[in-house]
């Protein structure tokens, strides 16, 4: 007979479905935050629209998730590491669905900006974007392979981007007083890179919830000196 890996076997059963609805939430939405992106960067409001549209799937996976944890908690009352597993999982898809809820903001201003003639200083976002999904894949990979190192590396990488997020609402500002005509495209940015800034902030809270889970330590508030 085959030795169960957990006294109660269907427990990693349920962890297993849990976690693959968590990583299935993950691609969906890092699917909308690029597509919104594409859409600002390309000026398609298709693109835009299917970002918007992707929102609803994700709201649904983030209720079957909650549901699937608490019935976890429920019939398993798991312990120790099996319940930091279990909650990091629920709150993870919390994150999630608040990230999605960014790509569906960035589509709609994107499909404002489209409406106006293109402006140069979209590409003051590009820094931005990247940095924010770099962010959120290591924040899921660290969560995925419960890698504590890589959860408190990504920690500090959130003041990089609030800075960059800085340099670029500085710019965008200056514009404002160059060229008044457009200061709604320039709103329009911010508040894109305002979006970006809050994926990043979204990470953090995925990385130090996977340091806990992994490591059962709780790294929330620390500096960037004693989080590295």
């Amino acid at each position: 007979m085959v030795t169960p890996k957990h006294i109660l076997g269907t427990f990693d059963e349920a962890l297993a479905s849990l976690r693959n609805n968590v990583l299935m939430m993950s691609s969906l939405t890092e699917r909308s935050l690029n597509r919104a992106m594409k859409g600002l960067f390309d000026r398609d409001d298709d693109i835009c629209a299917h970002a918007i549209a992707d929102d609803e799937e994700i709201d649904q996976l983030e209720i079957q998730i909650d549901k699937d944890g608490v019935a976890i908690l429920l019939r398993f009352q798991p312990v120790a590491s099996d319940l930091r597993r279990v909650v990091a999982a629920m709150k993870l898809s919390s994150n999630l669905e608040r990230m999605a809820d960014q790509a569906t903001t960035i589509a709609r201003r994107a499909r404002k900006l489209n409406q106006h003639p293109p402006l140069p200083e979209v590409e003051l976002m590009k820094p931005l974007y990247e940095e924010a999904m770099s962010m959120f894949k290591d924040s899921v990979d660290a969560f995925v392979r419960e890698d504590v190192d890589l959860g408190r590396a990504i920690v500090p990488r959130d003041e990089k981007l609030d800075e960059l997020n800085r340099l670029a609402s500085r710019k965008l500002i200056d514009r404002m007083a160059q060229d008044p005509g457009q200061l709604r495209g320039y709103l329009n940015l911010i508040f894109i890179g305002r979006c970006l800034e809050r994926v990043g902030d979204h990470a953090t809270n995925i990385a130090e919830d996977a340091v806990y889970a992994a490591a059962a330590e709780d790294i929330r508030h620390q500096t960037a000196a004693t989080a590295v």
